[in-house]
Order: C-alpha cells, then sequence, then structure tokens
C-alpha cells in the first residue's frame, strides 16, 4: 500500500540567507507527484543498470536520487513494484521511439536513437531482465512481438519454412545485441554503425533464401 501523501506533492523549501539584517524565504518550489515520480525511475534506472537488480538495494536508489527511503515508499509499494515501473517505463519508451511494425530503411536508425536516449533502460530491458526470473515474462513478451513482426514482414521475401522462422527469430536477437554493443563502445558514428547492422541483418535474409 502507498504511503498517503495528502498534498498529493512534496514541498521542497530552502531558507534564503539573510541581506541587509532580514530574514528572507526563497520561493517554495513544489514538485508534484508525477515529477517526483520521474525523478525516482531516473535514479533507479541509474543505479539498476549498474549492479541489476539482485544487488541493488532501496538504499543504493534512494542515494541515487538524493532521497530518503521513506520518500521512495511514497511512490512504490517495494523493490520489486519500482524494478517492474522501470522496465514498463523503459518498454513504453521503446514502442514509442519505434513505432512500427514495418521494416523500413528508418527501423535500425530508429531502434538505435531510442538506445541513445536511454541507454540505462536499453540495457536493462534487454541485458538484465532477461536474466531476471521474477521479471522475465516481460522481455519474453517483447521478444515474442519482435519475432512476429520479423515473421511478417520476411515472409514478403523469405518462403514459409524452417529458415523463415530461422532469420525470424535471428534477425531481432542479433540486432538488439548489436545495438548493446554499440552503446558499449561509446555510440560511435551512428550512421556507419546502423548501416554495419543492416549488413549483417542483409546477410541472414541472404542465407535464408533459396538458391536461385
Amino acid at each position: 500500500m502507498h504511503h498517503p501523501d495528502p498534498a498529493g506533492a512534496e514541498i521542497e523549501a530552502r531558507q534564503a540567507k539573510p541581506e541587509d539584517g532580514a530574514a528572507t524565504h526563497a520561493p517554495v518550489r513544489r514538485l508534484r507527484r508525477a515529477e517526483r515520480r520521474e525523478q525516482i525511475l531516473d535514479a533507479a534506472t541509474r543505479a539498476f543498470a549498474q549492479a541489476g537488480y539482485a544487488a541493488t538495494g532501496l538504499d543504493d536508489v534512494a542515494a541515487e536520487a538524493n532521497l530518503t527511503r521513506a520518500m521512495l515508499y511514497r511512490h512504490f509499494d517495494s523493490k520489486a513494484d519500482l524494478y517492474r515501473a522501470v522496465l514498463d517505463r523503459a518498454c513504453t519508451r521503446l514502442g514509442e521511439a519505434t513505432g512500427t511494425d514495418d521494416f523500413d530503411d528508418d527501423a535500425i536508425p530508429a531502434l538505435m536513437r531510442s538506445a541513445a536516449a536511454d541507454p540505462d533502460g536499453f540495457k536493462l530491458l534487454f541485458r538484465y531482465a532477461a536474466r531476471e526470473p521474477d521479471f522475465r515474462e516481460l522481455i519474453d513478451t517483447i521478444t515474442a512481438a519482435s519475432r512476429e513482426v520479423a515473421h511478417r514482414n520476411l515472409a514478403r521475401v523469405i518462403p514459409a519454412g524452417p529458415w523463415l522462422d530461422w532469420a525470424a527469430n535471428l534477425i531481432p536477437a542479433l540486432t538488439i545485441e548489436a545495438v548493446i554493443a554499440w552503446l558499449d563502445a561509446g555510440r560511435p558514428d551512428p550512421g556507419q554503425a546502423a548501416d554495419r547492422i543492416a549488413q549483417a541483418v542483409h546477410g541472414v535474409m541472404a542465407a535464408a533464401r533459396p538458391a536461385s
């Protein structure tokens, strides 16, 4: 159960230094609940990406967010609740950035832009969540959807059968791993990197087509 927050917002006030002997106060800055929640999610994404779910405690997240542990509990019931919210947000951002069921020339660059905009969230989805049984169903859902989209698009150029299934399984995984490698390398020359990944994808497609 969430801890009550009757005002619907946390209030942060700081006292200004007195000037000319008069005590004055800086304007009170209100962080609305949604803004505070985003702040916590940002910090949690960074913290979890450093060590994974099991090795990261709420104290680590609180320190990263420069908040108290009690403040976290105003927004999230548990570490698991917070982690799932982090993954859900990363998944939503990914869908909004890629947002198409068709492969075209912008599909790989769009995926790379999404990964570059939220590298920690991207890695949490595809590197950490896949290894965590309690959260595996989310990445399994994403993987299944990616395979279905790949299968539908590849069926236009590859006959139905084992080779089509192989390509539809391999291409999404290959692309994700390539983007993660690009992130780990420091995101050099995104245009060239996109071309290299596209070449690998086309190589798989060529291998899956029957010999003429």
